[in-house]
């Protein structure tokens, strides 16, 4: 558990970003405090947001009632602390995919791979997250070519791979995108290591690799 001073820090950052606008920061309001669950966002940033709602929101993120109870949690759990290190755990990576196309690239995904959208941040939006399962990928608007003419396909250079559990539904999940029309770089295949794979191509050229086992 971070210390009090820096959740206090935190709870004045969500403050601030709640102020000027920020598009994230409503997700994460929405999906802790119940009483902004069902706003949009935009509604979310013109509902008065003050700093015991932040406290609020970063006690209920550490997973406490309110903040009087993360405070007496902070307090108990400091000297255990200091008397155990505590060794950082990555829980998830999140790829970036560059797209010319915002309201395109969310219609791709959404309408053809079956994620849904987290957020959408902007007006008009340049940059959100979708989700299918436990897989999320960033879009970012960008207006400019990245990649150099055809690098991407010659170097087969991945925006993202994303994992199934068993070969059975790397199988299903081909058959899936078959029926939705989407583009394959790679039709499936199994590999010299012994995993089944494919890969799709987006509309902005984004290969994204889709693996399974081989039985």
């Amino acid at each position: 558990m971070p210390n009090l001073e820096n959740l206090r820090k935190q709870a004045k950052l969500y403050l601030r970003w709640h102020r000027d606008g920020h598009y994230p920061v409503a997700a994460q309001i929405r999906a802790v405090l119940p009483r902004f669950r069902d706003l949009s966002d935009r509604e979310v940033l013109q509902q008065s947001f003050k700093l015991a709602d932040a406290r609020e929101l970063v006690a209920r993120q550490a997973e406490f009632e309110n903040s009087q109870a993360l405070k007496a949690g902070a307090k108990t759990m400091s000297d255990k602390q200091q008397e155990a290190t505590v060794q950082p755990v990555f829980n998830t990576a999140e790829p970036e995919l560059f797209v010319a196309d915002f309201e395109v690239a969310c219609g791709f995904f959404t309408e053809k791979l079956g994620f849904e959208i987290v957020f959408t941040y902007g007006e008009p939006p340049f940059y959100g997250q979708i989700r299918r399962d436990k897989a999320l990928l960033n879009l970012r608007l960008i207006c400019q070519q990245v990649y150099v003419d055809d690098i991407r396909e010659r170097e087969e250079l991945l925006a993202a791979a994303i994992t199934v559990g068993s070969a059975s539904q790397i199988r299903q999940l081909f058959v899936e995108f078959q029926a939705a029309g989407v583009d394959f770089f790679r039709p499936l295949k199994q590999e010299p290591w012994g995993a089944r794979t494919f890969i799709v191509r987006d509309p902005d050229g984004n290969l994204l690799l889709f693996a399974g086992t081989a039985t």
